[in-house]
């Protein structure tokens, strides 16, 4: 393992602060960092890719696990910190300097499986697990994701039907994979603390239903909880054929979207593909 100065340090000498623009919190705990980087198992000599590294906190921790690091990183402030890190890590850390919503993450990882471990920027973290669980091609290039939201979102992602919390993102993360809570995070481990608690979301892919357009199930899921409070007739009287598929798969049109299974906006889906 690298000797490397503490973290505060690093931030003090590179005159670095928490954008809150970008999003940014940072995190010194070192012993959580490695919590985290423990979620998915071994990964040492594993491909990651990590999204928002900041100063390098948790990138620390996925190279003391062994990790092969690829990191997206916007802030041009944090790069010179990064580049220490990568020097002390020889030939393991790859920085890319752009917005990760913009670059194609599969060509950047080369085609080759990786794992994604993030404590994500919290003004994208949605748009980038809906992107990572979208798609057709099924299963996805990444091998897992652990990531940390708001813990509303984390919620949201793992919710279970009848909850206030379930609706498009619990639908999206489950219907295909496994989505659990790895762990909570106090507010107090940010620097700056944030205003809400946080949480770390552990998915992997599971086998994906046959017969199924993930566009068409996201077209569905948009539908019915876009307008969650209403009956499920009248949410999804905009697409064609919704209506006479619920009547077909004996799913009472009164019903709201939140009292429906996984597997019932599952079979929707597959009536409409």
């Amino acid at each position: 393992m690298a000797d490397l100065p503490p973290l505060r340090e690093v931030i003090a000498r590179h005159g670095l602060s928490a954008s809150k623009a970008l999003g940014q919190n940072f995190l010194f705990d070192e012993q959580l960092l490695d919590r985290i980087a423990a979620v998915p198992d071994s990964l040492d000599g594993r491909r990651v890719l990590e999204i928002g590294p900041g100063p390098g906190g948790l990138t620390r921790a996925l190279l003391r696990a062994g990790a092969q690091v690829t990191a997206i990183e916007m802030d041009r402030r944090c790069l010179p910190a990064l580049e220490e890190l990568g020097g002390a890590y020889p030939g393991r850390l790859q920085v890319i300097e752009g917005d990760a919503l913009k670059l194609d993450h599969g060509e950047i990882m080369g085609g080759e499986p990786f794992a994604v471990l993030s404590n994500l920027p919290y003004n994208v973290g949605t748009a980038l697990f809906t992107r990572w669980m979208g798609g057709e091609e099924w299963p996805p290039q990444w091998t897992s994701l652990t990531l940390m939201f708001q813990q509303e979102v984390a919620q949201r992602i793992v919710a279970k039907p009848g909850s206030s919390a379930y609706g498009r993102l619990a639908v999206l993360a489950q219907w295909r994979a496994e989505a659990k809570l790895a762990m909570k995070v106090h507010r107090s481990a940010f620097t700056p603390p944030p205003k809400v608690m946080s949480a770390i979301v552990h998915v992997e892919p599971a086998a994906m239903p046959e017969g199924v357009s993930a566009r068409i199930l996201e077209r569905v899921t948009e539908a019915a909880f876009g307008q969650r409070r209403k009956m499920l007739r009248q949410s999804l009287k905009g697409m064609p054929g919704a209506v006479d598929a619920l009547d077909s798969l004996g799913i009472d049109p009164q019903r709201r979207a939140e009292t429906l299974q996984v597997a019932d906006f599952v079979a929707l889906a597959r009536e409409l593909t």
